[in-house]
C-alpha cells in the first residue's frame, strides 16, 4: 500500500471517528447534565453552561425526594416504583409469551389467511397510540384506577410480533424437526428447543418492551386519579409542577427513573448486541 493510500486511510479513519466522537458527546450531553444536576443545588442547575461543571455536588436532592415523597399524602417513592415495576415486569413477560407465540405461529404454521392477517398485524405498527388512546379508555371504563388497565392493552405487540416472526423466519426448521423425531411435542420443541435458541430476540424485544412500558405517561393520566396505583413516570409530572419548582430534586427525580431502564439493559446488553449484530449480517 502505498503512502498516499495510507494517508488517505488515516484521514477518512480520523473523519469518522471525529463524527462519532461528536455524536456520542451530543447523545450524551442530557444525560451528564441530568446526572450533575440532580447533585448539585437547584439554584445552580440552570445556570447555562455553568450547570455542566461539576461543583457543590452533594446528595441533597436525593435525600429531599425521598422525603418529599415520604411526607406526601399521595403516597411513598417506593410505592411509585413498585407500581412502575410490576406494571413492566408484567407487560415484559406477558408479551414475550404472547408475541413469541404469535410470532412462532405466523413464521411455520400454513392456515387460510395467515399473510392477510399477518398485514393488518403489521399495520397497526404505524397507528399511532394517541388516536386510539379515547376509544381504548371508554373500552377500559372498568378497569379505572387499577393496575391492570395499565398493564393489559399493551402486553400483545404488533411490532414484537413482527420482531420474533422474522427471527423465527430465519431460525433453521431442522432443528424443530429433530425435536419432533426424538418425540417432543409442539409446546415441547418451542420452549425447549426454540426459545434456547432465540435468546438474541427475546433480550432485544425485552429491552424495547420495558423501555416502552417503563416510560408512560399518557395512558396513565388518562386512565388513573387514584394515588395508589399512580406509577413512576406519571408521579414524576406532579412532583415537577410543584411551586415553587426545584430543579435539582427534578434532575434527582429523573436519574432515578432513568437507572431501572439502565440496569435492564446491562442485564440484556449482551443478547441485544447479538440481535443487532446478526440482524446487520443477515441485512
Amino acid at each position: 500500500m502505498s503512502a498516499n493510500n495510507r494517508a488517505r486511510r488515516t484521514a477518512a479513519a480520523f473523519q469518522n471517528y471525529a463524527v462519532l466522537i461528536v455524536a456520542a458527546l451530543l447523545m450524551f450531553a442530557p444525560i451528564y447534565y441530568l446526572l450533575i444536576g440532580s447533585l448539585k443545588p437547584s439554584s445552580e442547575v440552570l445556570n447555562g453552561f455553568a450547570g455542566f461543571l461539576p461543583t457543590d455536588l452533594s446528595l441533597d436532592n436525593y435525600v429531599a425526594v425521598f422525603r418529599a415523597l415520604s411526607s406526601d399524602a399521595s403516597g411513598y417513592f417506593w410505592q411509585f416504583m413498585a407500581n412502575s415495576l410490576l406494571i413492566s415486569i408484567v407487560v415484559v413477560v406477558g408479551g414475550l409469551l404472547v408475541n413469541s407465540l404469535a410470532g412462532y405461529a405466523f413464521s411455520r404454521l400454513e392456515w387460510v389467511g395467515r399473510d392477510k392477517v399477518f398485514i393488518l398485524i403489521i399495520l397497526l405498527v404505524i397507528v399511532p397510540f394517541e388516536s386510539v388512546a379515547i376509544p381504548l379508555m371508554a373500552l377500559m371504563q372498568g378497569q379505572r384506577d387499577t393496575l391492570l388497565v395499565q398493564m393489559l392493552p399493551f402486553i400483545a405487540n404488533a411490532f414484537s410480533v413482527f420482531l420474533f416472526y422474522t427471527f423465527f423466519l430465519n431460525l433453521p426448521k431442522s432443528v424443530e424437526e429433530a425435536a419432533h423425531l426424538d418425540g417432543l411435542g409442539a409446546w415441547g420443541t418451542f420452549f425447549r428447543i426454540v426459545v434456547p435458541n432465540a435468546k438474541p430476540v427475546f433480550a432485544t424485544v425485552a429491552i424495547l418492551t420495558f423501555l416502552s412500558s417503563w416510560g408512560q405517561y399518557l395512558w396513565p393520566s388518562l386512565v388513573t386519579s387514584d394515588p395508589a396505583v399512580r406509577p413512576l413516570p406519571l408521579e414524576m409530572g406532579v412532583f415537577s409542577d410543584r411551586e415553587p419548582a426545584d430543579w435539582g430534586q427534578v434532575f434527582a427525580f429523573g436519574t432515578l427513573l432513568v437507572l431501572p431502564v439502565l440496569v435492564v439493559f446491562l442485564i440484556f446488553q449482551r443478547y441485544f448486541v447479538q440481535s443487532v449484530a446478526g440482524s446487520a449480517v443477515k441485512g
